[in-house]
């Protein structure tokens, strides 16, 4: 009905337009100055106080201006009309005065709904229209381009309160606002800045604002019930003061919540009530930057109260100026500035030329302001320094600056402390010409706490989290449930429940929560309990035997199959893939990721080098080293005394001297040793073989004893190429991994049990069985613990990420849990829990490598080589001390056996060597 009246208004001035007597719309006094004056129209709601205020600091402006300026060649005449506080009114005003008045410019309307049917009036007539308080972003320059706005866009601030949020790591947000144009049109704005810090909107709390306290404080009990904590208030500061209230009343100002409001409320502080205040302490406000402590701000505030109380003396409030009255004063300079620059000769508007019998309401036939583009273009260039900063437009309005951070902290009587800025180029500062990025300073939050809340909490009605524990057959030690008949109740344990109890308790908060065991009644009930939790509800075991679908939105769910219940999580051995992770969140994995596959094993084929693998190469090399230099020790000693066992040619002696030292290795020698210095130096090496020797023996007896195995399959290409049959954990992913591998869905069948997958092992593919089991490596695992001895795991592992905890989309736990859940898995409480339930000994399959594997090494042994390698060095340095002539001759002989060795006669001498019997006498064989 308003915007009927309003078209009919509209109508009825065009009539008018078209009606009056042809007279000029802008005038020229060429008086005694000649002095150009132009008519500024002004439309402003005069029956509040807020109009008052604007009023009187439009003239201030005015007068201030033409102080400074006295020799301008221009003057601007103001003609104020009333809008009386509606649209309609707005309307008439400005058609008042564009027709009868003949203004060439329009300061306000002062609300966004009223400018916008004002808006229409001026862009057709080439008047520009300059509000400082319309801040709705739905008001368009582009549409309206004579439209000027001289405030801030409501969207402008929407960068300043998600920066806010980034910096507390807030994960959900509600915002709280009214159904008005203010309130709503920064909404959208709003929730996309929130979505680029990566903050969600679980819910939007409107609040009508004619609301009474009742109504509004039975929104304020719906939003206790909710996990967030954390609240925008973006209304204007009549009904955002009356929230406030309330909020304190039934207890949501204590620790842990978060009030932030925006400037609807942050730029009214100082025109706030004590008790007001008290309401709001804790509470963080993001307003416009002004330096209010400049000497000229200070001083227009001094005179602004003066003249403000002189021409309201009725009014009891406080005179102090509003932000609004700030702009309002900068828009007033602003239009003398550009009045005088675009003076010229100012010429009156084109009126239409139809009477009132051929009246239109073609918008189109207002009068043209022939100025009118050459005015836009003036305000547009006007630039210089307000009351509020520099004033400059950008594409016909003010651009975003730089917002202040204020804490509401009454500890201290103060009405709010600055804790920051935040600029569009740096982000958050905490000094308002800086450009470096910081944090903001200490903050009192509600309660008069200054820990940072955490965002969330579980809701005041007592609910406790409710967990849903899947329970499956067989692997009882990842998850299971026992019924107690005496109290009539069941108890979950399990790997994943020592886990998950672990993690909620290392949470620096409490957190109730209640396991809610459930059988599973489909193939794919873990899908199906994840699209449940999705859906936030339980389906009947007649409705679940779906799996996972891509639109979970599209199915319709009749509301009277739902069960009531809802479930906030899922814990056990679930898997974290992508299909899933699409419809709830998944905390960071605990456990070991992939998929492999286990197979049965079988002997390796005998090996005929077996009799070298007790030793290392290393061992083998130092064994035959200090043979040869016990034998040269010994030879050096004997060859000239004991010419009976140790004489002859040099060929024969070293002959006898290698198969001498060899001898020692399986029996006594038979040679008898004159020398002491030989028969200690064979006393030590005869110790070290005695080691050796021994050693030897029980590894290799070891390995002859121990059964070499190998697997059966060694790839998963080895399986499809055969088209055997392979095997999988019943309700696992894994069937549609196998699936995609190109396993044939006939060949593949499913297992509960460990013991189900060792018979079908057992078994074979062609007898019943399978020739291979996929399954996830925490699983295969567990199963190689109890059946190692026949099995292993093999082949290349298909990456996963693991077990995770699954928690409703968005919700506020996962990050604190997964946080939590790093805390536990690096510590020694993991440790313990695995070795509560899997024990902590090695796989049979890692005892076989380890058999294997083993060698003995020179490490082993080096002690006993460097005792027998230091007696032996001893007695060579002895020798030569005491025989300095024969040590010569010596190495006289040796150089010349070398020499022989070169030519070849040595070893020519050497195949017919007699010495070569008694070699094979002392090994006990006859050539």
């Amino acid at each position: 009905m308003e915007k009927l009246i309003l078209l009919l208004c509209l109508a009825s001035a065009i009539f008018c337009c078209f009606s009056s007597s042809a007279e000029q719309r802008a005038e020229v006094d060429g008086g005694r100055n000649g002095t150009v004056r132009v008519h500024v129209g002004a439309v402003l709601d005069m029956q509040t106080l807020e109009g008052k205020r604007n009023w009187a600091s439009i003239t201030m402006a005015m007068d201030d201006f033409y102080a400074a300026h006295g020799n301008y060649s221009t003057r601007v005449d103001l003609y104020l009309r009333d809008s009386n506080t509606s649209i309609i009114g707005a309307a008439a005003a400005a058609t008042e005065l564009l027709d009868d008045v003949g203004v060439q410019v329009i300061i306000g309307p002062p609300k966004s709904t009223q400018a916008d049917y004002v808006l229409v009036l001026g862009n057709h007539s080439r008047v520009p229209i300059l509000s400082f308080s319309a801040t709705s972003p739905s008001l368009s320059t582009a549409r309206t381009p004579y439209f000027v706005r001289t405030t801030l866009n409501d969207s402008s601030e929407v960068g300043a309160i998600a920066a806010v949020v980034k910096s507390f790591g807030w994960r959900n947000v509600v915002p709280v606002f009214d159904d008005t144009d203010y309130g709503t049109g920064a909404i959208p704005y709003l929730v996309d800045a929130l979505h680029a810090v990566d903050a969600a909107v679980p819910y939007r709390s409107i609040i009508v604002s004619t609301a009474s306290d009742e109504q509004i404080e039975k929104e304020l009990y719906r939003l206790m019930t909710m996990q967030t904590r954390v609240f925008i208030v973006h209304m204007l500061s009549d009904l955002g003061c009356r929230l406030m209230r309330k909020a304190k009343e039934v207890g949501m100002m204590v620790e842990g919540y978060v009030w932030i409001t925006t400037d609807g409320i942050t730029n009214d502080l100082d025109l706030l009530e004590e008790k007001v205040l008290n309401s709001m302490h804790g509470t963080v406000g993001v307003r416009l930057y002004m330096n209010r402590s400049d000497e000229v701000v200070r001083r227009f505030t001094k005179r602004f109260t003066a003249r403000f109380a002189q021409g309201n003396p009725s009014v009891n409030k406080s005179g102090q100026p509003h932000v609004f009255d700030f702009w309002a004063y900068d828009t007033a300079w602003a239009v003398a500035m550009a009045v005088e620059r675009a003076a010229g000769a100012m010429r009156p508007r084109i009126r239409g030329s139809a009477s009132r019998s051929s009246a239109s309401t073609d918008l189109a036939k207002l009068d043209a302001a022939i100025d009118g583009p050459r005015l836009l273009k003036a305000i547009h260039d006007t630039r210089f320094r307000g009351l509020c900063g520099e004033f400059l437009l950008v594409d016909g309005q003010l651009p975003v600056s730089a917002f202040e951070i204020v804490n509401i902290n009454r500890d201290h009587g103060e009405r709010e402390t600055v804790i920051g800025y935040w600029k569009p180029q740096s982000g958050i500062t905490r000094q308002p010409n800086s450009n470096k990025a910081t944090e903001l300073m200490p903050i009192v939050w509600p309660g008069g706490s200054t820990a940072v809340p955490k965002g969330w909490q579980i809701p005041t009605n007592g609910k406790k989290l409710q967990v849903i524990v899947p329970l499956r057959a067989g692997f009882k030690r990842f998850m299971s449930v026992e019924l107690d008949p005496t109290k009539n109740s069941t108890s979950v344990k399990g790997y994943c429940i020592d886990v998950f109890d672990a993690v909620m308790k290392s949470l620096p908060y409490a957190v109730p929560y209640e396991y809610i065991p459930l059988q599973q009644r489909t193939a794919s009930y873990i899908d199906d309990l994840v699209h449940q939790i999705y859906l936030k509800v339980i389906l009947p075991p007649s409705s679940s035997d779906h799996s996972l679908d891509p639109r979970p939105e599209s199915k319709d769910v009749p509301h009277s199959l739902l069960q009531v219940q809802k479930y906030d999580a899922l814990v056990g051995p679930i898997t974290i893939v992508a299909n899933r992770s699409q419809y709830v969140d998944f905390t960071l994995p605990y456990t070991e990721s992939g998929v492999s596959m286990v197979v049965p094993l079988k002997k390796k084929p005998g090996n005929a080098l077996i009799f070298l693998k007790p030793l290392s190469a290393d061992l083998w090399i130092s064994c035959i080293f200090c043979t040869f230099l016990t034998g040269f020790v010994v030879w050096l000693f004997e060859h000239r005394d004991n010419t009976g066992e140790f004489g002859g040619p040099l060929h024969r002696q070293l002959g006898v001297i290698f198969c001498f030292v060899c001898s020692t290795l399986v029996s006594s020698p038979e040679r008898k040793l004159k020398s002491t210095a030989s028969q200690i130096v064979v006393v030590f090496w005869a110790f070290v073989v005695l080691i050796l020797v021994s050693s030897y023996t029980a590894m290799l007896s070891s390995m002859l004893t121990v059964q070499e195995l190998q697997p059966t399959v060694s790839d998963v290409t080895e399986l499809q190429t055969k088209g055997v049959y392979v095997g999988y954990k019943t309700g696992s992913f894994v069937a549609e991994l196998l699936q995609k591998m190109n396993f044939d869905r006939h060949r593949l069948r499913n297992y509960s049990t460990v013991d189900q997958y060792a018979d079908a092992l057992s078994k074979g593919s062609n007898n019943g069985g399978v020739a291979a089991i996929f399954d996830e490596i925490p699983y295969l695992e567990f199963f190689l613990s109890k059946h190692c001895l026949d099995y292993t795991m093999v082949g290349p592992t298909h990456q996963t990420a693991g077990f995770g905890f699954v928690f409703q989309k968005g919700s506020p736990l996962v990050a604190d849990v997964s946080r939590a859940l790093l805390t536990v898995t690096q510590g020694d409480k993991m440790v313990e829990i695995k070795r509560k339930w899997f024990g902590d000994r090695p796989t049979c399959s890692s005892q076989r490598d380890n058999l294997s594997s083993m060698r003995l090494n020179f490490r082993n042994f080096w002690g006993l080589f460097l005792i027998s390698g230091l007696v032996s060095i001893t007695a060579l340095v002895s020798f030569g001390y005491n025989n300095p002539d024969e040590a010569k001759e010596v190495m006289a002989r040796m150089q010349q056996a070398f020499f022989s060795i070169q030519r070849g006669s040595w070893i020519e001498r050497l195949k017919v060597s007699p010495n070569l019997i008694t070699m094979g006498k002392l090994w006990h064989f006859r050539p």
